[in-house]
């Protein structure tokens, strides 16, 4: 789905092939387990065969590849091309392939061991299964309860000392209206790394009203990190005395936002919503783990789905006591696990109706409980990447909100919820279930920055979207996983400010989003 330097696409290539030896392995052992025979050695014809069809096939594979390669990153304005990595690539891959293959074939001794040693009290068929149960359940300890813990641990050490850091050119707050300022009741150095480039950052009033020609406010934030206390619901209830402090409440527009995994917003979509409210506005959110978004996406969503629930429970307990004539227009958004962690706290599409004034959420996660339930729910003839939902009342969908949203000539009153999402991004596609069934996606008409000629093929889909995950947002704006101009119009749609011309917005879109 995106755009792969050589050596990349040789990893990619050799992992892919050492699955497919695998499987073949599997699939002859089994063959021969029926045909009730043992290995024979391979005829001389049938190696000469192999030889011409693996030297035929690899030219194919390769040269179709770099063509693809090629039109993907015309599609996504990608100019940057190295030949040097792309002739490293075969290598790469059998390089690769022969490790895998090495420690394949160490497994497959150590079956043999343990089975020559069962045999010795049991049979030779139940030695040899259960041989093969032992070694399966070893590698599969080693790899879950071993690597892949050591793994999580290690990121989690080394991003936890980095959360001690501030961002390069981001200062204390000045300002009492930023949590970490004077006044504030979280300190400056429990907001974390990302806490602090939240609140010692942003548009400034005057700013704003430099871009609106118009009288602006200074924009409240208030921040809860990991070290303001030792607990979600104390995080969540911290953040939002906070905000309180700072006159959050006072505010035309309340905007609560759940972070990705290490804590980060995207600035994008904060600074959009500050200048198209002129700075009337206080956003609220909080940090919920050390690890980046990808690898919180694989281990910290129980974490996510608390940290939304708890920060907008805890907004909304103050916000509801209100008088209804002086409460602040309450928005919600969220991005990529963000996103996730914001659904959490509403059941459907009447709670989101009748509990806010708007939500924007981008580039939500394939498992998102409300996504799957409003696209899975979509009416017929309606395409998975832009489906329409009980005739978009309420909940739309699309990947660039500067063109009419779906369905145009259905009315859109009251509260308004948009999905942003890309057709590129495999963050928004990604699914066990790629591995064993053709998604709609790929069997409709393709997005405009998806190849035409992408086909669903079993488990190796799965495979290839999955290798694109930890590098989505390696791409150009508006491609991928990466959201920051369409918050523009995002916030356009769902807030609706009065005032703004076209023009306006694509001035804004650089100011948010500056070309590279």
């Amino acid at each position: 789905m995106l755009p792969r330097g050589g050596v990349l696409q040789g990893l990619i290539a050799g992992i892919s092939g050492a699955i497919g030896y695998g499987l073949g392995v599997v699939a002859a052992f089994v063959w021969r387990a029926f045909a009730d025979r043992e290995a024979r050695p391979a005829a001389r014809r049938s190696w000469q065969v192999l030889a011409v069809a693996a030297v035929v096939l690899f030219g194919v594979a390769f040269g179709l590849g770099q063509y693809w390669q090629h039109e993907i990153r015309g599609l996504m304005g990608v100019t940057d091309y190295n030949a040097l990595t792309t002739v490293a690539c075969p290598f790469v891959a059998v390089l690769v392939f022969w490790l895998l293959l090495l420690a394949g074939r160490g497994l497959r001794r150590l079956y043999r061991w343990a089975a020559r040693l069962l045999g010795r009290w049991v049979g030779e068929k139940a030695a040899k299964a259960v041989g093969w149960i032992l070694v399966a359940a070893l590698a599969w300890s080693a790899f879950s309860g071993v690597l892949l813990a050591g793994i999580v641990n290690a990121a989690n050490e080394a991003f936890s000392l980095r959360d001690t850091k501030t961002p390069e050119g981001v200062h204390q707050p000045v300002s009492p209206l930023r949590s970490g300022g004077p006044g504030s009741l979280v300190p400056w150095d429990t907001l974390g790394y990302q806490g602090r480039a939240f609140t010692g950052s942003g548009p400034t009033a005057a700013q704003i009203g430099a871009f609106t020609h118009r009288a602006a406010q200074e924009p409240v934030r208030a921040y809860a990190g990991l070290e303001t206390a030792d607990d979600t619901e104390r995080r969540a209830e911290r953040a939002v005395a906070d905000l309180q402090r700072a006159g959050g409440f006072e505010r035309a527009n309340l905007l609560v936002m759940t972070t990705t995994g290490s804590g980060w917003v995207d600035p994008a979509a904060v600074d959009s919503f500050e200048y198209l409210a002129d700075g009337d506005t206080a956003s609220v959110a909080l940090q919920y783990s050390y690890l980046p978004s990808w690898l919180s996406y694989l281990v910290d969503q129980s974490k996510a789905r608390e940290a939304g629930r708890e920060l907008f429970d805890a907004v909304y307990g103050v916000w509801s006591k209100l008088p209804q004539d002086h409460r602040p227009r309450l928005f919600v958004a969220g991005e990529s696990l963000g996103s996730f962690g914001g659904e959490a706290a509403f059941s459907g599409e009447y709670d989101l109706r009748n509990r806010t004034a708007g939500t924007l959420f981008a580039g939500p996660p394939n498992f998102n409980t409300l996504f799957r339930e409003f696209s899975d729910h979509r009416e017929p003839g309606s395409p998975e990447i832009e489906p329409v939902y009980r005739e978009g009342r309420t909940v739309r969908f699309t990947d660039d909100p500067a063109t009419a949203i779906p369905p145009a000539d259905r009315p859109w009153d009251g509260t308004r919820v948009l999905y942003l999402m890309h057709p590129s991004d495999p963050i928004v596609w990604w699914s066990p279930n790629l591995a064993f069934s053709e998604p709609d996606w790929i069997s409709e008409t393709p997005g405009s920055d998806v190849l035409g000629s992408m086909v669903w093929i079993p488990f190796v889909t799965f495979w290839q979207v999955t290798a694109d995950l930890p590098f989505s947002t390696g791409v150009p704006d508006g491609h991928g996983h990466t959201y920051k101009a369409a918050y523009v119009d995002g916030w356009d749609a769902v807030m609706r400010p009065a005032g703004f011309t076209p023009q306006d917005l694509e001035r804004l879109k650089e100011i948010v989003s500056p070309p590279e």
